[in-house]
């Protein structure tokens, strides 16, 4: 009898010395419980990452536009996230998520742009 149990359901391990878990099911079962609550919140910052990303990139078909604020909001933009940020010489900040930037020209109204280097992949 093995003196070494499942991490997931107590059941008597038999195998690899290493082994911790019984099978694939409790494996999975035991991953997915330790990191549900971290999932939901990077899963749910990475869907309004990717709609930013897509609502830029619809609105920004020739790689610089002005849109109205309205527009963003209206299509679901979430100014609260962003992957980063680029501040020129000048001290302009541009937001970017991933490619896709927006500067902020008024109260109403944004300039999209792409950063062609991060498009391209270099």
């Amino acid at each position: 009898m093995s003196d070494r149990l499942c991490l997931e359901c107590g059941d008597p391990i038999l195998g690899r010395s290493d082994k911790k878990f019984c099978g694939d099911q409790c494996r999975n079962a035991f991953n997915n419980r330790l990191n549900s609550d971290s999932n939901n919140l990077v899963r749910n910052i990475n869907n309004q990452l990717r709609k930013n990303r897509r609502i830029m990139s619809e609105l920004n078909p020739d790689g610089k536009s002005k849109v109205k604020k309205d527009l963003l909001l209206s299509k679901g933009f979430s100014f609260r996230f962003h992957t980063h940020t680029y501040t020129t010489q000048k001290g302009t900040t541009y937001y970017f998520t991933y490619d896709q930037g927006y500067l902020q020209l008024d109260d109403d109204l944004y300039i999209l742009v792409v950063d062609k280097k991060l498009a391209e992949g270099n």
